[in-house]
């Protein structure tokens, strides 16, 4: 937790760092929100008609922003702006100027029309870093095609070996083409900033979303070189497929969720030993069929049997209590209610609770990574053109009359 005063400014990894945000949806806003809640001044340009197109594309009530966006937003700060207007766009520019960071991820083609490509926006400032992401990367045969999450997981390798060996391939619950993009592009934006420090320039960052998935699925390509074939689908197993056990196992009592993932270590024997001892057939230790990782993976459903057995009278928390004391690898599957609700999480501010507007006390998840001498406490997302008046006023010195002129004109 925090100590007092730890938000102050000067004190957060990225003070002082301005961004001018026009992502949409997930992957862009993953980049801009981790930024965020590293410390930076996000300024995020929206359409003054609707906003961003989360902000209502999932919502549940209509003209209240979605949670979706609330998610993806939180720390940011919002303003409207026409960009089909040439005084939207002469605004932007003076924004630009003044930025370290500049981030979008339209459709393929879509912030060259609007006037702002890299080349664009790097001769009106040298030291700006500009974050891309796009579905596919440049050169490849689909580079002009749209992508969402799953389209990268399905192109980028994930779905392929997601699922059981006998099943079709399965999207993971987890936005990694998304998410996991955004976040592969926010270390590159980063390791930029940091360069410009030696360099005095900006340059490009550019991640495809197809690209991101391949990096996540760097042990699919060790079972690839290894069995000189394509990574299969293993079900729970790891994809390498070469211990046993490493699956989940039902618990009582047989809820949807209740179950306990259990894994002993391919490296050698002593974790194996130790869940013989836990489940009382330490009298397998001295089976030769069991005597090693490779052996065991070649009887895998008898092992699990056994296990089995013995975690059907647990409760999932009681098994992974049991097991984690006695050095055994092991994991409650615990669903999303139950991880909201976990007192540790809330206190560690894994998740928190913001206030909204329009929502009231909504619970969201925090930032995971924790700096000993950056705290930036997790604040709503804001409502659609909340800080005309400040950022306009502090970045471009804008009277209220001037907004007031360009609030008439449809401008902002």
């Amino acid at each position: 937790m925090s100590s007092p005063g730890r938000e102050e400014a000067g004190r957060t990894a990225l003070a002082g760092i301005k961004v001018v945000d026009l992502t949409q949806f997930e992957a862009g806003t993953s980049i801009t929100e981790t930024l965020a809640w590293l410390g930076a001044d996000v300024i995020k340009i929206e359409n003054p008609v609707g906003g961003e197109q989360g902000r209502g594309a999932s919502t549940d009530i209509k003209g209240v922003d979605s949670y979706y966006f609330m998610l993806l937003n939180a720390n940011k700060r919002s303003v409207t702006l026409n960009l089909k207007d040439a005084r939207g766009k002469d605004m932007l520019r003076k924004l630009i100027a003044q930025a370290d960071i500049f981030a979008e991820n339209f459709a393929p083609g879509v912030i060259e029309k609007l006037g702002f490509s890299y080349d664009e926006v790097s001769r009106i400032n040298p030291r700006i870093i500009y974050a891309t992401v796009k579905g596919f990367g440049k050169g490849s045969p689909y580079e002009k095609h749209l992508a969402f999450d799953m389209i990268a997981q399905a192109a980028g390798g994930v779905m392929s070996i997601t699922g059981e060996s006998d099943g079709k391939p399965i999207k993971p619950g987890v936005t990694l083409g998304d998410t996991g993009t955004g976040l592969h592009a926010c270390i590159g934006v980063l390791a930029a900033l940091f360069q410009r420090t030696v360099t005095g320039r900006g340059q490009k960052v550019e991640v495809a979303m197809q690209d991101a998935m391949v990096n996540y699925c760097r042990i699919a390509y060790a079972s690839q070189l290894l069995h000189k074939k394509p990574c299969p689908r293993m079900g729970n197993q790891v994809v390498l497929g070469t211990n046993a056990p490493s699956d989940v196992f039902k618990c009582k009592p047989g809820g949807p969720n209740d179950y306990v993932y259990i894994y002993t270590s391919r490296a050698n024997n002593i974790q194996w030993e130790r869940l013989l001892k836990v489940i009382g057939r330490e009298d397998m230790k001295s089976d030769p069929r069991f005597a090693t990782p490779q052996l065991r993976v070649k009887i895998v459903d008898e092992i699990n049997g056994y296990i089995q057995a013995w975690t059907k009278d647990y409760t999932k928390h009681e098994a992974m209590q049991i097991l984690g004391e006695q050095g055994v690898p092991c994991g409650a599957v615990l669903d999303t209610d139950e991880l909201m609700n976990e007192p540790s999480m809330r206190e560690r501010e894994i998740f928190v609770e913001v206030d909204h507007p329009a929502r009231g006390k909504v619970v969201i998840p925090g930032w995971p990574v924790k700096l000993s001498d950056s705290y930036v406490p997790v604040k709503s997302s804001p409502i659609l053109g909340a800080d005309n008046a400040d950022v306009y006023g502090e970045w471009l010195g804008l009277s209220k009359g001037d907004l007031d002129t360009l609030k008439k004109e449809q401008v902002i």
